[in-house]
């Protein structure tokens, strides 16, 4: 119910706030599983992207944000986990593999889940390596993966302050879906390093970033 509220309330403002440009909403499914995998820019990437998606997401989001000291961070915590998010710890834990299935268990319902397979915002506009997330899900769920391409939101509020700037028009990117149910007799750990780095490639073509070509450093200090 709260997800509802918010989604015809909040959601229009944004779109209104932000008018956003958006490309290929056509290559969204208009029902069963999806995997919404996106380039990561800015803090507001979420709130661009959401309001444009005509099916609900679930959210694979930083355990950190869920941690916040204080009233405010209880609220922010509460907040998050009304509207679907859902935490995850970075790094091969327990604790980061039972996240992906809750997000599995998702798209085994018919549902969407969106995932930044950078794993945390990109600190210079290039895009990094994806983490294996994402493949974990699709081979997990056998759903297909839509990459999309965020562009101009780091200029909405830029690194280093919280002063929005409303002048900026962020772009939204959809490509088509991907069906990997072709690696699924590799072995896993290989189909997974394939499957990531397709998925980051057509990212790539949708966005035309400079490829940085390793793993992103924030993802690990953060």
């Amino acid at each position: 119910m709260f997800y509802g509220v918010v989604s015809h309330t909040v959601g229009p403002l944004l779109r209104v706030l932000l008018r956003p440009k958006v490309e290929g909403r056509e290559n969204i499914p208009a029902e069963g599983p999806f995997i919404l995998a996106s380039n990561h820019l800015s803090f507001v990437d979420s709130f661009v992207l959401s309001p444009v998606i005509p099916r609900r997401l679930w959210w694979l989001a930083r355990a950190e944000y869920f941690e916040l000291p204080g009233v405010g961070g209880r609220l922010i915590r509460w907040g998050m986990l009304a509207l679907g998010n859902v935490p995850i710890r970075r790094g091969p834990t327990r604790a980061a593999v039972r996240a992906l299935e809750r997000m599995a268990a998702f798209l085994d319902a018919g549902g969407g889940v969106a995932i930044y397979p950078e794993g945390s915002r990109s600190p210079d506009g290039r895009l990094y390596l994806g983490r294996r997330g994402v493949a974990w899900l699709a081979l997990r769920s056998g759903a297909k993966v839509v990459p999309v391409a965020l562009g101009s939101t780091d200029q909405i509020i830029p690194l280093g302050t919280w002063k929005p700037q409303l002048n900026v028009r962020p772009t939204v990117r959809f490509g088509e879906p991907m069906d990997f149910s072709r690696y699924r007799d590799l072995p896993p750990g290989r189909a997974r390093r394939v499957i990531t780095d397709e998925v980051m490639q057509a990212i790539r073509k949708l966005s035309d970033q400079e490829w940085a070509g390793t793993l992103n450093p924030r993802a690990d200090d953060e």
